[in-house]
């Protein structure tokens, strides 16, 4: 990949070759080699360099391969490079598939190479046909606007095709687009100072990551933890050193220090990581431990479950069919109801019969609004001092992403700052919590869901104008060291009232471990951290003292 301008002493020709004779000397053993330009930004003079050099080293037999995307546009011009300087393959698309961050056409490189010594070999009349047929099959599928588009200022912020368009996405989803440019432009920033590791998944979504915080929540002030682990070595050693101011705070804010431990090591450490807590997941999940689930539960935890049994979100929809619908014969009258984002199929089949989605519930309509009606139906149990107000609240996420973890279901008792869910969005696990507290009427979204921001999430039944012992209130959590790990503290005498977390379990910053309750209040306990649980020190129902330790914590990856 390339650099940003000012930075061409990494990622040279030179530092290809090198890691390359490096390989050689290790003894490890391969016929074939493959140079991946994820970005699309390394410039041809470099690419021609890089393959002569590989060449001279690795002599004649070994096949070599060039891979390129055509994001900055000169991705034919890369191309034509490394077949001059002796590449044995190339990685060519098809249209309308092609070009943007995707490989130049099969077409376009076939013209490159007219009238010169090569020939890709391909009848193109049958290259034509088959285009003609693949944009067929694609017409009903959307193309985003930038998987086509050539970004001349791609080569300033190495990102890959698939990340630039995926992220792009995402922020569109958002409806963040407006700070595209300023997180584009805070990317150079994040790969100079963070020893420019090579811009490839993960690695790139890291630098997107921590560019976006700096934009959204101010330079550096939050250090993403996939870049902080980077730069204090947790992934092994970066091309050139991180800034040391970046990796002081890194360390800081995730509570790592840096280490030039081998990764392998670390891992192999962790006893969250491996074949044997993924063989578990899967038990508890009821799903068969074939090698292909292992891998794909130990890469991607609860994602992984997700996918494995069906509940993963669509990335890929089709485009909106515009014919409309003929409406339903029936003497029933049926209107759609759409409250926060959510939709609902209401059919009154009769005067004292409605159907919502498909299920029948016995109705009774007056004109007006009954509030005392209302609060009858809702009241939660009194408090004797003041027995408050009951009303029906919503809850709504606050970004757009998919579920990946329920935590509460209908009839559940939630206090504020409590989490009820975790959304997935921009790479990220983000734990919602409640900012109201109550009984939960309905929960309106489920594992797997794909949610829109400001779409509803629950529906709970909560207390107003009552005196401030009938609300419950969340506590800021306080931690102490014990050893390498950290404890989270109980705030104040209590009894362990839920219990959300297991031993070996990932913990996301701000999403609730357990809870207690004293004096007709439930505190959440939250992680300050990310990290995973160490062990639990308590059990449900245990009475508890202010100031007793209640979780131990430690940093990595749980299951």
């Amino acid at each position: 990949m390339e650099m940003p301008p000012g930075s061409e002493q990494v990622h040279s020709a030179e530092f290809y070759t090198r890691l390359l004779r490096d390989i050689m000397e290790s003894g490890i053993s391969f016929d074939s080699l493959c140079f991946k330009d994820a970005s699309g930004t390394s410039h041809p003079r470099k690419v021609y360099e890089t393959i002569v050099g590989a060449r001279k080293l690795l002599g004649e037999t070994t096949k070599i391969v060039f891979h390129t995307h055509d994001t900055a546009g000169t991705g034919t011009l890369a191309y034509m490079s490394a077949i001059e300087a002796g590449v044995d393959q190339i990685d060519l698309s098809l249209a309308p598939c092609s070009g943007g961050t995707c490989q130049p056409d099969i077409i376009t490189i076939w013209h490159a190479l007219r009238g010169t010594d090569y020939d890709l070999g391909v009848d193109i009349q049958k290259v034509i046909k088959l285009e003609e047929l693949f944009k067929q099959a694609m017409k009903d599928y959307p193309l985003l606007p930038e998987a086509g588009r050539i970004e001349p200022l791609i080569p300033f912020f190495p990102l890959p095709g698939g990340a630039l368009s995926a992220n792009m996405q995402m922020l569109r989803d958002n409806g963040l687009m407006d700070k595209y440019p300023e997180i584009i432009a805070a990317m150079g920033e994040a790969v100079v100072k963070g020893g420019f590791g090579t811009s490839v998944t993960p690695v790139s979504q890291f630098y997107f990551q921590q560019a976006y915080n700096n934009v959204m929540l101010g330079p550096w002030k939050e250090i993403a933890e996939g870049y902080g682990k980077m730069v204090l070595g947790y992934f092994g050693k970066t091309p050139s050193e991180p800034d040391p101011a970046i990796v002081q705070l890194a360390s800081n804010q995730l509570g790592l220090a840096p280490t030039k431990e081998s990764p392998r090591v670390i891992n192999d450490r962790d006893p969250s990581k491996g074949s044997a807590p993924a063989c578990r997941l899967l038990a508890q999940e009821g799903l068969p431990a074939t090698d292909e689930n292992i891998f794909i539960v130990a890469t991607c935890k609860e994602k992984g479950i997700l996918f494995l049994k069906g509940l993963a979100p669509q990335r890929l929809a089709k485009n909106p069919q515009t014919s409309i619908p003929k409406p339903k014969a029936s003497g029933s009258q049926a209107v759609t109801v759409t409250i926060n984002n959510r939709s609902y199929g209401v059919e009154f089949s009769s005067p004292d019969t409605v159907s919502v989605n498909g299920i029948t519930y016995a109705v009774n309509v007056k004109e007006g609004i009954d509030f005392e009606a209302i609060a009858r139906t809702v009241t939660l149990p009194k408090s004797e001092e003041s027995a408050g107000v009951a009303e029906i609240r919503s809850i709504d996420s606050p970004l757009a992403g998919f579920i990946s973890k329920m935590n509460k279901k209908n009839g559940d008792k939630v206090a504020i700052g409590e989490t009820i869910l975790i959304v997935e969005t921009m790479g990220m696990s983000v734990p919602v919590n409640a900012n109201l507290s109550g009984v939960i009427v309905e929960v309106l979204t489920s594992k797997g869901e794909a949610i829109e921001q400001g779409q509803g999430i629950a529906r709970i039944s909560t207390l107003s104008h009552g005196s401030k012992e009938t609300v419950s209130h969340a506590r800021d959590s306080t931690t102490r060291e014990v050893g390498d790990k950290t404890a989270l503290v109980s705030p104040s005498p209590g009894i362990v009232l839920r219990i959300y977390k297991s031993p070996g379990e990932m913990v996301r910053m701000g999403e609730s471990v357990l809870v207690l309750e004293a004096m007709k209040m439930e505190t959440p306990i939250s992680s300050t951290q990310d990290g995973i649980v160490d062990r639990l020190l308590v059990r449900l129902g245990d009475q508890v003292k202010a100031g007793q330790n209640l979780v131990l914590l430690s940093p990595g990856e749980g299951v």
